[in-house]
């Protein structure tokens, strides 16, 4: 099969013709329809994370069943289905009770920039009939945002803000307007994703700066009960700190991969904050979220869709600023 390959840190991902996989016994083979690019690989990609020369990146994806593991009986060859951004084991006390990336036996990654690649038995969602393979990619990010808010414990009509207007920040938009929220402002280092955060149910957009906070307040009526912080850089938990209201929440879900020395913990030890991070989904979110996509599909959320001879320079054009939402690679184009 064909799939793009990681070779090193800085490197561009090459095109290689590689073995297909086979199926563990707890394992699907997913014949891939699309794949989104995630700010995740683009991190590994470049040394944050241990990502080994060889591997092949990509999480967000939605396919074919092709093949079986022999203990597999929850799917079938033929189903349209969309796997966790992992392969758990699949028999370990947190993937039965819905909580598979907890698993102390995970068994790799599910190899999205590819033809074909894994999913776990216990880690997998069928697709609902009237939600489409090209859309069904976008699960796995938009689950990652509502977790978060549940995460968050969100009281109606909250005061909402979002840091960030990446793909997980615009998820995170759409499920606090869907679960009750009521002004929700959203900041980021430009404006060129504004109009998709508007579309997600974003109320303002407020320029970073100095003034963020104050700006925040003005917009929304008062300071945010709730910091969303999806960007994942250091110094934005202190923007997060700077920014919530007084016995509010922060809730972290960026992938900062150094230490922060950009907060200053005082700042929210006299508000008296409630710093909570959230890590991923779990089966709930991810069964919910595919049911939610069937009726409800995120707005102009895929602003571009490529093919293998494109990837590798699509991929690396989104290191930089980019007014992009999600891009996806087809992998049969």
């Amino acid at each position: 099969m064909k799939a793009a390959v990681f070779r090193g840190a800085g490197q561009p991902l090459l095109i290689e013709t590689v073995p297909d996989p086979t199926p563990g016994p707890t394992e699907m083979i997913i014949k891939i329809a699309r794949c989104g690019i995630c700010g995740t690989d683009i991190s590994m990609s470049a040394g944050h994370g241990e990502v080994q020369p060889g591997q092949i990146l990509g999480h967000e994806m939605a396919g074919e069943v092709v093949a079986i593991g022999s203990a597999v009986r929850n799917f079938k060859v033929g189903d349209l289905v969309a796997p966790m951004s992992f392969v758990p084991c699949g028999a370990c006390p947190d993937c039965l009770k819905g909580e598979p990336m907890w698993c102390p036996e995970w068994l790799g990654g599910s190899g999205g920039f590819a033809q074909f690649g894994k999913g776990g038995h216990l880690a997998t969602v069928k697709l609902p009939e009237n939600l489409a393979l090209n859309d069904a990619a976008l699960i796995e990010p938009a689950a990652v945002g509502l977790h978060a808010v549940r995460m968050a414990g969100m009281k109606p009509d909250a005061r909402v803000m979002v840091i960030g207007a990446g793909p997980i920040a615009l998820a995170t938009i759409f499920w606090a307007r869907r679960l009750g929220a009521g002004p929700i402002a959203v900041t980021a280092a430009s404006n060129r994703r504004a109009p998709l955060a508007m579309k997600m149910g974003a109320t303002a957009f407020v320029a970073a700066g100095a003034e963020l906070a104050a700006n925040a307040a003005e917009v929304l009526g008062g300071p945010p009960e709730l910091v969303f912080e999806a960007v994942g850089r250091e110094g934005i938990l202190g923007q997060a700190l700077n920014c919530v209201a007084q016995r509010g929440t922060v809730v972290s879900l960026g992938f900062c991969t150094v230490p922060d020395t950009g907060m200053v913990p005082a700042v929210g030890l006299f508000k008296e904050v409630r710093i909570q991070f959230s890590m991923v989904y779990d089966m709930r979110d991810y069964r919910l979220t595919a049911e939610v996509l069937g009726t409800s599909p995120l707005p102009a959320m895929v602003t571009e869709t490529v093919g293998f001879d494109r990837f590798p320079s699509t991929f690396e054009s989104l290191r930089g600023p980019t007014t992009h939402g999600k891009v996806m690679l087809d992998p049969w184009s």
